[in-house]
């Protein structure tokens, strides 16, 4: 019999309505597989959810404190963020201090994932642009590792340039990965993702919480990164984001990123291990379902007065009306 999935139910009047299958892996910083489910072997798109090992390779090299960037700017880089005033606003202020403008980006642009950032602009008579994007804040870094490179930063986005070698480079150091040999596609900023087994997506972040063997300077560059984004977990997300929210509910000891298509990570230093999931059917639900429950089993929330859990422990799904009409809930299979 194969590894079992995790499964999430979703129910409506007694009776499952829908159910979404997550695959997931908990490991330690050395490698050793403490728990999984599902499938462990078949190539993963982490997407945005491995934002900070995308940033480390500009950390790596001093950039933060050669161009001067804030904690916010740092923690922005590693972002899906929602484009709300203060996302927008902290990545204009990178790309001044880079002496770029607007045009520079390669990212393209969209309306604001939160829809009342997106009225307030409309209300204002404006339209989008590349700022809003909730790739920017990995962008922005993208273009200063280019200058801090001395690379030209035209065509940043492609697999071939010297930005995105050098990312791919530190990813596979610390995922210990093929990286050259990795199915590959640009991702929904135009920048390459790759696709690894969760366990290795895993390892990662791993290596990220606890980075004691590695090099001195991709050691203090994984620290003064976690510590940035967990103490400005509102430049990860924003408003009503699990990722946000989440983090700001275990008090810095957790880093959290989401991915599309229903991928999440976590890095746990006072752990020493890190949680990798991917959500079959690509749904953010089932995803942060999984990941609750996960953080309960490694003891990561021990330390939090459960009251504050409630709401993503026992997720209640609403009507227009403010009715009950379900219930989202984690189905663990048992630990042997």
């Amino acid at each position: 019999m194969g590894n079992p999935v995790i499964s999430v139910h979703v129910s409506r009047g007694g009776i499952v309505e829908s159910k979404h299958r997550i695959h997931a892996v908990i490991l330690s910083s050395d490698g050793r597989q403490l728990h999984s489910w599902g499938d462990m072997q078949s190539p993963v798109y982490p997407r945005s959810a491995i934002k900070a090992l995308q940033a480390l390779a500009f950390m790596e090299l001093g950039g933060a404190e050669h161009f001067q960037f804030t904690d916010e700017e740092i923690a922005i880089m590693c972002a899906s963020h929602n484009g709300e005033e203060k996302h927008t606003a902290t990545v204009q202020a990178m790309l001044t201090k880079l002496g770029m403008h607007l045009h520079d980006f390669e990212c393209g642009h969209h309306w604001p994932m939160r829809v009342q950032a997106g009225y307030a602009l409309a209300r204002a008579g404006q339209t989008p642009n590349n700022l809003h994007n909730n790739c920017s804040g990995k962008h922005a870094g993208m273009l200063a590792l280019a200058k801090l490179m001395n690379a030209d930063n035209r065509h940043y986005i492609n697999i071939d340039h010297p930005v995105q070698q050098k990312i791919a480079q530190t990813m596979a150091q610390m995922c210990e990965c093929d990286f050259e040999q990795a199915p590959w596609s640009p991702d929904g900023c135009s920048a390459p993702t790759w696709a690894i087994p969760l366990p290795n997506l895993a390892l990662g972040f791993a290596k990220f919480a606890d980075p004691v063997g590695l090099a001195d300077n991709s050691k203090k560059a994984c620290q003064k990164l976690f510590q940035a984004v967990v103490d400005n977990p509102f430049m990860v997300a924003g408003t009503e984001r699990y990722c946000t929210d989440m983090m700001g509910v275990l008090g810095s000891r957790v880093f959290l990123k989401v991915g599309a298509e229903g991928v999440y990570i976590a890095a746990i230093p006072d752990l020493k291990l890190a949680i990798a999931l991917k959500c079959e059917d690509g749904a953010a639900r089932g995803a942060e379902s999984v990941m609750t429950a996960l953080l309960d089993l490694v003891g990561a929330t021990d330390h939090v007065d459960s009251k504050h859990l409630v709401p993503y422990r026992q997720v209640t799904l609403k009507n227009w009306n403010g009715l009950r009409t379900g219930d989202v809930t984690c189905v663990l299979p048992e630990l042997s």
